[in-house]
C-alpha cells in the first residue's frame, strides 16, 4: 500500500470515528442518561447495584479526567474498527472512501451516533454481536492478531451488562448447531475462541466487582427485573390476590395500590422506597417471580409473546437522553464536580435535544430494514446475493429476535433496548445494496473480481 493510500484510510478511519461522536461534539460534553451515574459511582462508592455493571463503570472513572471524551473515542474507534472488518471480510476491503460512506450513512440514517456519543455500555450490545459474527463465521478471512482484538471486545461488551452477556450466549447456541453439522462451516477452533471469549467476559465481571466491592459476585440484578415485568403485565397482582393475606408477605398490604409500570415502580414509587427498596425486597420479588412462572404458565407464556413483539418493534431513538436526569447530575456533582459547568453548558442540559424529528426519520427506516433481512436471506439462499451477506442477515434476525426476547421478557420492552441493536439491520441491508449495485455494473459474463481480505 502506498503512502498516499496509507494516509487516505487514516483520514476515512478518522472521519468516520468524528461522525459517530457528531452528537457530542455538537451537545459540547459526553451525552448522558439515568443510568449513566450509577455506572460512574460504582468506583467511587465501592458498592454493586443492580444492572450497573463494574467494568464500564471502570472505564467511566478512568476517562472522567478528561472529561470522559476518551470513553467517546474509544467506543467510536471500536465502531469503526468493527464496521472496517465487516466490509472487508465482505470482499469490500481497502476501499477507505466506501468506509467513510457507510459510516456516514449509518450517521444519518440510524441511531448509531447517538450510540457511540452517551456514556452508557448499549453501543457495545450491537458491536459484541458483530464481532461474534467475525469470530465464527468470518474467521478465516482475519489475521490472528484481529481474532484476538475480537476476542477481548466480545469479552468486555458482555461484561458491561448482563442482558448483552445473555444474548451473545444465545447467539452461541445456533452457532454449536452448525458447528454440530458442518465442521468445515464452523471448525472446533473458532466455537471454542467464542466461548473462551464468553468465559473471559464472565471473568471480566468477577474481577470488576472484586476490584470495586472487594467480593466476587455477579452484577445484581437477576429476578427483580423479571418481576418488575410481571408487574407491569398485572400478573403480581394475580399472584398476590390469591396469596393474600399473609403476614410472610409484605406487599400484601399494597397488593391494591402497587403501580402498572416497572420504571415507576423501581424508581419513583413510596411503597418501594418504604420497604427498603432492592435490598428489602429482593428475597420477596423472587419468591413471587418463581411463583408466577408455576401457577400462570400459560399467562406468562402470553404475556412473554406479547412482551417479545412489542421489544422489536421498540426501537426509537434518544430513550432517556433527558435533562431532567438528576441522579446523573448529583453523582458528577459529587464525584467529578470540576466537571459541572461543562456538563451545565451542553445542550442537552439546556434542554436543547429533542429526538422527534429525528425519529421521523430513523423510526421508519428501522423497521424498514428489519423487514428487508428475511429478503437478504432468501436473496441469498437464490445465489442472488453472497451466501455471506445471507449469514450476516440471518444473525441479526437471531440477534434482534434475542435481544427482544431478554429485555421484553426478562425486563420489560423499552426503545433504548431496541435502538441498542437494530442499527445492524441497517448495515445489512446497507451491504447488500453496495454488493446487488457491483452485480449491477459488472458487465454480463464477467467473473465477480477476487476479494481482498487483506
Amino acid at each position: 500500500m502506498s503512502v498516499r493510500d496509507r494516509a487516505l484510510s487514516a483520514l476515512a478511519f478518522v472521519l468516520s470515528a468524528t461522525f459517530l461522536i457528531a452528537p457530542a461534539l455538537w451537545n459540547g460534553f459526553p451525552l448522558l442518561q439515568w443510568d449513566t451515574g450509577g455506572y460512574l459511582a460504582r468506583w467511587y462508592e465501592g458498592t454493586l447495584v443492580i444492572s450497573r455493571a463494574a467494568p464500564y463503570g471502570l472505564l467511566l472513572a478512568a476517562g472522567a479526567r478528561f472529561a470522559f471524551w476518551p470513553v467517546l473515542l474509544l467506543q467510536a474507534v471500536l465502531t469503526v474498527w468493527v464496521v472496517a472488518l465487516v466490509l472487508r471480510t465482505h470482499g469490500l476491503g481497502r476501499r477507505p472512501l466506501l468506509l467513510l460512506a457507510v459510516t456516514a450513512l449509518l450517521s444519518a440514517a440510524t441511531t448509531l451516533p447517538w450510540l457511540a456519543s452517551i456514556l452508557l455500555t448499549d453501543i457495545f450490545c450491537g458491536l459484541g454481536v458483530l464481532a461474534l459474527y467475525l469470530l465464527l463465521l468470518r474467521g478465516d478471512r482475519l489475521i490472528l492478531a484481529e481474532r484476538i482484538g475480537l476476542v477481548l471486545l466480545i469479552a468486555f461488551s458482555a461484561s458491561t451488562h448482563s442482558a448483552t452477556f445473555a444474548l451473545l450466549a444465545a447467539l452461541m447456541a445456533p452457532a454449536a448447531l452448525i458447528w454440530r453439522f458442518d465442521h468445515k462451516r464452523l471448525p472446533t477452533t473458532r466455537l471454542m475462541s467464542g466461548i473462551v471469549a464468553l468465559v473471559l467476559g464472565a471473568a471480566f465481571v468477577f474481577g470488576g466487582n472484586y476490584i470495586v466491592a472487594k467480593r466476587l459476585a455477579w452484577t445484581p440484578g437477576g429476578f427483580a427485573l423479571s418481576f418488575g415485568r410481571m408487574l407491569q403485565d398485572g400478573i403480581v397482582k394475580k399472584y398476590l390476590d390469591a396469596h393474600c393475606p399473609d403476614k410472610h408477605v409484605k406487599l400484601c398490604a399494597y397488593k391494591d395500590r402497587l403501580p402498572r409500570d416497572a420504571d415507576v415502580w423501581f424508581w419513583a414509587s413510596p411503597i418501594f422506597d418504604k420497604l427498603g427498596r432492592f435490598a428489602g425486597l429482593d428475597k420477596e420479588m423472587e419468591t413471587i417471580a418463581l411463583g408466577s412462572l408455576t401457577e400462570y404458565p400459560r399467562l406468562q407464556a402470553e404475556s412473554a409473546l406479547a412482551d417479545t413483539a412489542k421489544q422489536v418493534i421498540a426501537v426509537h431513538t434518544g430513550e432517556g437522553v433527558l435533562n431532567s436526569i438528576w441522579h446523573t447530575y448529583g453523582i458528577v456533582k459529587r464525584y467529578t464536580p470540576d466537571l459541572v459547568p461543562a456538563m451545565k453548558a451542553a445542550r442537552q442540559q439546556r434542554g436543547e435535544i429533542s429526538f422527534a424529528a429525528l425519529n421521523e426519520v430513523h423510526y421508519p427506516l428501522a423497521l424498514a430494514a428489519m423487514a428487508l433481512l428475511p429478503l437478504l436471506m432468501w436473496l441469498a439462499w437464490k445465489e442472488s446475493l453472497p451466501g455471506e451477506l445471507g449469514e450476516l442477515a440471518a444473525t441479526c434476525t437471531l440477534a434482534l429476535t434475542a435481544n427482544a426476547f431478554v429485555c421484553g421478557v426478562l425486563a420489560n420492552p423499552h426503545d433504548r433496548y431496541g435502538a441498542r441493536v437494530v442499527w445492524l439491520a441497517a448495515f445489512a441491508a446497507v451491504l447488500a445494496l453496495v454488493r446487488a449495485a457491483e452485480l449491477i455494473r459488472r458487465p454480463l459474463g464477467r467473473p465477480a473480481p477476487e476479494p481482498i481480505f487483506y
